[in-house]
C-alpha cells in the first residue's frame, strides 16, 4: 500500500521558493552541526563549510523579494509550505534532544 499523498505546496513565487528551499538547506546543516546530536567532528565540519553557500543563497532570496517591493512574508503560505516540506522535523535536529535520547 502506498503512503498517503502529501498535500500540495501553496502557490509561491519563485524568490518564495528559494527562500524555503534554501531555509530548510541551512535548517538541515545546522542539525548536522548540533553539538548535541552526537555527530562526528568531519560531518559536522562539511556541514559548516557548506552553510556559507546556503546562508549566501539564503540572503539572496530574501534580497531578491526585498528589491520587488515584498516587504512582509507571508507567513500562512510559507507555514503552509515548510509543513508540507518536512520543516518541523527537520527544525527539531536544531534544537536539544529530550532528555531521554541524551
Amino acid at each position: 500500500m502506498l503512503p498517503p499523498e502529501p498535500p500540495p505546496l501553496p502557490a509561491l513565487t519563485r524568490a518564495e521558493g528559494e527562500l524555503i528551499d534554501s531555509y530548510l538547506e541551512v535548517i538541515d546543516l545546522l542539525g548536522r552541526i548540533n553539538p548535541a546530536r552526537c555527530g562526528g567532528t568531519y560531518s559536522g565540519l562539511r556541514a559548516a563549510q557548506a552553510l556559507v553557500g546556503k546562508a549566501t543563497r539564503l540572503r539572496d532570496a530574501l534580497t531578491v523579494m526585498h528589491q520587488r517591493g515584498e516587504s512582509e512574508l507571508h507567513c500562512a503560505t510559507l507555514t503552509r509550505a515548510l509543513r508540507v516540506l518536512d520543516g518541523e522535523r527537520r527544525a527539531r535536529l536544531v534544537t536539544m534532544p529530550p532528555p531521554e535520547e541524551i
